[in-house]
């Protein structure tokens, strides 16, 4: 059955990723199983989307009771689940209304347009620069892509959205220098998962909210990556206190099952009106249900403190790693949201020998690792990772 999954796969699907040829059957916690029954630990969580774990069983339930129940209804009609995830997640991100899609490319698409309405009708027509830093990733969609400084990502599909600012990352001389009343928002990830794990410090953060106060301009944070408690607290701003006007949620926010969600407060919550925007299937009650289980699922677990206790367990052993003469330069992130930079280019080697002996883990780029393991991993599955990538160093330097 593999060899005719992969032959359809290679067919008649458009050849958008770069695929392992194994077929996974089944998952459960921290472990997907393939076809022929080989258990591999999965360092990866479908992208840092099972926090919860592969197929946790309060999860599964709740979705087949949904499911049984009501599964789709549009967003012409009342729906409770709808409604009642919408103010868990106003009350666990300090913000005042939700929109409901059904990604992340499609949460900071909604995010672009509240920022360019409010540029459109409170700031007038000229004012709706939108900064954003390079490296950063807001999604493949145009107007997302066109927030995306990334080259390879942008070039192939020129002309795109303008009003984009790049700017360095933790500049802040570039940050003071970028903003002016011409600013309608700054777009932020906490920290950003795409271009190799890589932290906003403090200062950075905190002064742009400075700067968004004093410009009068939207503070958005993309928690797309880091939210739903990866980075050990439930979204990582959090972390200093940060106030944003528009947060956008995707990945976790499901434990596996499609959801993306923006969130608004203030002047933000109120700009986009009847007709604005929409999505036939955004906000359904089957995802609406998965999302609310995986908040009871996070809280029952205490899955924030777990990710905080876990990570810094992780770090540590990836750093005796390094101390052994791993080829690693630099182990950072924060939570189970951790880069490990390698001081020789071969991320894409060491990825596909530890597929071989069994850990799912992910290249960015041709120097950095991404570790994105569910919530619910424990120290002695840490422990199994670890063993496999000391394995697989030594190999690749032999």
């Amino acid at each position: 059955m593999q060899v005719q999954v992969w032959q359809l796969d290679q067919q008649r699907l458009m050849q958008t990723y770069r695929r392992q040829p194994t077929l996974f059957v089944r998952g459960e916690g921290a472990y997907l199983y393939d076809v022929e029954g080989n258990r591999y630990l999965d360092f990866l969580a479908g992208v840092a989307v099972c926090n919860v774990g592969h197929c946790h069983p309060h999860l599964v339930a709740r979705i087949q009771q949904q499911a049984a129940q009501l599964m789709h209804i549009s967003n012409l009609l009342l729906s409770e689940p709808q409604a009642r995830l919408a103010s868990r997640l106003c009350e666990l991100t300090g913000m005042e209304r939700a929109f409901f899609c059904n990604c992340g490319a499609e949460a900071c698409e909604t995010a672009i347009k509240i920022a360019r309405k409010y540029a459109n009708t409170h700031k007038g027509t000229p004012d709706y620069e939108i900064l954003v830093l390079e490296g950063s990733f807001h999604g493949r969609t145009m107007g997302a892509v066109s927030a995306t400084m990334q080259p390879k990502y942008q070039q192939p599909f020129v002309p795109l959205l303008p009003g984009f600012r790049a700017l360095p990352r933790n500049d802040l001389n570039a940050l003071r220098e970028a903003f002016s009343e011409r600013t309608a928002a700054i777009f932020l990830e906490p920290i950003q998962g795409e271009s190799g794990v890589n932290p906003l410090t403090d200062e950075y953060l905190l002064e742009a909210q400075s700067l968004c106060q004093r410009y009068n301009a939207l503070l958005m944070i993309d928690e797309v990556q880091t939210g739903m408690g990866r980075t050990g607290t439930w979204f990582a701003y959090q972390t200093l206190g940060l106030v944003p006007d528009v947060v956008t949620l995707a990945k976790g926010l499901g434990g596996g099952f499609p959801i993306g969600a923006c969130l608004a407060r203030g002047l933000a919550a109120q700009i986009l009106q009847l007709g604005d925007h929409g999505s036939t299937f955004g906000g359904n009650p089957l995802a609406c249900t998965a999302a609310l289980a995986t908040i009871e699922i996070i809280e029952q677990e205490n899955l924030c403190e777990h990710a905080a206790r876990v990570g810094d367990y992780l770090r540590q052993r990836l750093l005796e790693l390094q101390q052994q003469g791993a080829p690693i330069q630099e182990v950072r992130g924060r939570g189970l949201l951790i880069g490990v930079q390698l001081t020789e280019p071969i991320a894409r080697t060491v990825v596909d020998k530890a597929f071989e002996k069994q850990l799912i883990i992910n290249p960015v780029g041709d120097w950095i690792l991404r570790l994105a393991p569910p919530l619910v991993i424990t120290e002695r599955e840490v422990d199994e990772a670890r063993a496999i990538l000391q394995q697989v160093f030594q190999e690749v330097r032999a």
